[in-house]
């Protein structure tokens, strides 16, 4: 071994100047590898997101078509329950019940809608927020 070289080896820990090289160089292919993967991961990340958005965005139209298909369906039962009403009673007057009905079960829902919103009210996770200030005080307790 020259004298160049036992310098070369001595400045570098013992690993030759071309050894040194070929590492560095896999180093750097590595890295880019990596770097590549990375993204090759996000768009493919990106693509399935859009993919599955696309198909919530289709069942949401879906769904809002078959919900107004329903009311529709809906008002042709209160429709055919006038009509018949009116076998018994006046055309106006089985109306007159049908809506009246209508009107009260509207009422129901209404109530129990603001009973069930304000069992909501505050917006705040009370039990997440207890779980909390336990956790911090039994963490101050161990330390």
């Amino acid at each position: 071994m020259g004298h160049q070289a036992a310098i070369g080896q001595r400045r570098n820990g013992g690993i030759s100047s071309r050894r040194m090289l070929g590492l560095v160089t896999r180093i750097k292919t590595v890295r880019r590898r990596t770097q590549t993967l990375f993204e090759l991961n996000l768009e493919l990340a990106k693509l399935e997101a859009k993919k599955k958005a696309t198909a919530v965005g289709i069942a949401g139209g879906l769904a809002a078509g078959g919900a107004v298909l329903a009311v529709y369906g809906i008002g042709f039962v209160f429709a055919a329950v006038a009509a018949g009403l009116s076998e018994a009673l006046p055309l106006w007057l089985s109306l007159l019940i049908v809506g009246l009905v209508l009107f009260l079960l509207a009422a129901v829902a209404l109530y129990f809608a603001k009973r069930s919103a304000s069992r909501a009210t505050p917006p705040q996770p009370t039990q997440a927020m207890e779980e909390a200030v336990r956790t911090v005080s039994t963490v101050k307790s161990h330390v």
